[in-house]
């Protein structure tokens, strides 16, 4: 018999700013992610903090408790949806500065995770440019990140009530959660479904 347990996600709000458009799309992909059955844990980088990459700093006390929570919760889980604004065409330092640390682990903790990349800014382009810069460190470390990112603009006058206001704004958040959902779902599920077939056959 497979798991039919819910499928667990990782959803990291990479702005700990009070009132962050960030934080809202997390929120709201969490609350969806939910009603579509999956299992999300919500964070921010309060539950990861680290001191700036030091490498002597590494060689005296080694990796930082932030840097093995974050490696340790994302081999709890079955995927991560990382939601980062983007901070001058790029992605924040703080990001940037908590991957360099989990890469210090060996195997990398990010080998083989499945991620999402959203965001949201007041911006025309929804803070697009940044998630293309968060791709190239979190691919050249091995996470097999969904093709189809989530960008929202005008995102300061994007949410209602704790939702987004536009219907077709909810629709395409849902296609894109949906998606990948689908593809944790083979990925989690195959390996099971498999071993269930060959015992059978035995």
């Amino acid at each position: 018999m497979t798991s039919t347990r819910p499928l667990r996600l990782l959803v990291l709000c990479a702005s700990a700013r009070t009132g962050s458009v960030n934080r809202a799309l997390a929120e709201t992909a969490s609350r969806r992610l939910a009603a579509a059955g999956a299992e999300p844990r919500l964070t921010g980088p309060n539950d990861y903090q680290v001191p700036l990459y030091d490498a002597d700093l590494q060689e005296r006390e080694g990796v930082p408790h932030g840097a093995e929570r974050l490696a340790g919760h994302l081999r709890e889980h079955d995927g991560i949806v990382i939601v980062s604004p983007e901070y001058n065409y790029s992605m924040p330092g703080s990001l940037k500065n908590l991957v360099d640390w989990v890469s210090r682990i060996k195997p990398w903790p990010t080998a083989g995770v499945h991620g999402l990349l959203m965001s949201a800014s007041p911006s025309l382009v929804g803070g697009h440019r940044g998630l293309l810069s968060l791709r190239v460190p979190l691919e050249g470390l091995g996470m097999r990140l969904h093709p189809t990112m989530f960008s929202l603009a005008r995102a300061d006058r994007a949410f209602d009530g704790g939702d987004l206001a536009e219907q077709s704004e909810r629709d395409r958040l849902d296609a894109v959660l949906g998606d990948f959902l689908a593809v944790v779902e083979a990925v989690t599920r195959y390996p099971e479904a498999r071993a269930a077939m060959a015992a059978a056959d035995a």
